[in-house]
């Protein structure tokens, strides 16, 4: 029986972690969960599960629960809450479904607890990746990926030596717009910017998608869990989403993992790893029924985000943290219908070009940049 912290129960990941807990009684329990304002759905959760850990994001929510609930059930709140659920003694792996940098400083102190992690927080790496694979190292713990891109490098590599490795190459759906001009760009909706042509995912994954900065961040994310240097991550252009990822070895072989789009097959390979279970719900591949897949090189003046983001992993220090604190704060603004699509960009590349970079930062440097990188963007809006 594996013991699961759930960070962030009620979003994409969290729920489809549930499914898999559910599926398979036997192999996983809950052992805590931490979420937002979903109480509704946090009930829900609680009535069938059964944590003993339940942190939410309020003190006003947190007593509520507490009222409703017998004394066995611990309930807490706010970042502390969040810290408790990551180094709950009764957890053997930590699952981090967060969404942005909030994510960081959970993962850094279960680390120093000695759980292993489940990464599914792209922003945790983006933003201290220095801190925290060094800090793994030192602690003997796993980083396990979740994303379906680094999922597919993970199990390509198994087995395999990384010197002999030439390079990566993560594959990217396109997102919502991968059919528009840049002058159409300037016209797109928020309801057409959510419609994802293959994946079922959280709002601000799914802008994030839309503007090819989800797979900037996982490029960067790649860089430190592979430690591979940037000039060897490529992004591939693949429509479909079949080919998760690729690996290519010096003696020119390519290894590929695929797989139809569903994010419960890399949640539950990093949950099992090393061994795998069964997952009878899942869509089984048929290629004879896809019958064609597509590729295309990546247009970096296209979809700028996806430069930004090799620019800031090339340069290092805070300037990842620059680029992943002012894109949430951008899309932010744009899901709430304050800016522009195509102003999302501008405002990434206004903070980074305004930032003086520190190099290797602690982790008081990085949530200093972090909270001043939110200030300069809500000024620019």
């Amino acid at each position: 029986m594996k013991y699961i912290s759930l960070l962030g129960a009620t979003g994409s990941i969290g729920t489809q972690t549930l499914e898999l807990i559910r599926e398979h009684p036997e192999k996983f329990q809950l052992a805590a969960i931490t979420a937002g304002r979903n109480i509704e759905l946090v009930r829900e959760i609680i009535t069938e599960f059964h944590p003993p850990l339940v942190a939410v994001q309020t003190k006003e929510d947190c007593e509520t629960l507490q009222g409703e609930y017998s004394s066995d059930i611990k309930f807490v709140y706010g970042e502390q809450g969040l810290v408790e659920a990551a180094v709950y003694d009764k957890a053997d792996v930590v699952l981090n479904a967060v969404i942005g940098s909030v994510g960081l400083y959970p993962t850094l102190q279960a680390i120093e607890a000695g759980k292993n992690i489940a990464i599914a927080n792209k922003e945790t790496l983006v933003t201290a990746g220095h801190l925290v694979m060094t800090a793994a190292k030192e602690k003997k713990v796993d980083i396990l990926p979740v994303d379906s891109e680094h999922s597919a490098i993970f199990q390509c590599l198994q087995g395999e030596d990384m010197k002999n490795l030439s390079r990566l190459l993560i594959t990217a759906s396109g997102g919502s717009f991968r059919d528009l001009s840049r002058e159409e760009l300037k016209f797109v909706t928020l309801e057409q910017a959510l419609n994802h042509p293959n994946w079922s995912m959280g709002s601000k994954i799914t802008i994030d998608s839309a503007t090819m900065m989800n797979k900037g961040l996982e490029v960067i994310e790649a860089h430190w869990l592979f430690d591979l240097p940037y000039d060897q991550i490529d992004v591939l252009l693949h429509r479909e989403s079949i080919i998760h990822s690729l690996v290519e070895f010096h003696d020119s072989s390519v290894i590929a993992q695929l797989g139809t789009p569903d994010m419960r097959v890399p949640i539950q390979y990093a949950l099992t790893y090393p061994e795998r279970l069964p997952l009878p719900s899942a869509k089984r591949l048929n290629l004879a029924e896809i019958g064609e897949l597509h590729f295309e090189k990546m247009d970096m003046d296209r979809y700028r985000c996806l430069y930004f983001a090799y620019e800031a992993g090339r340069r290092g220090g805070t300037l990842p943290t620059v680029l992943n604190a002012a894109n949430e704060a951008a899309v932010n603004a744009f899901l709430e219908q304050k800016i522009p699509f195509i102003r999302i960009e501008e405002l990434i590349e206004t903070a980074m070009e305004r930032h003086h970079v520190i190099e290797n930062p602690d982790f008081s440097a990085i949530r200093e940049v972090d909270r001043e990188t939110r200030r300069l963007v809500h000024t620019l809006l």
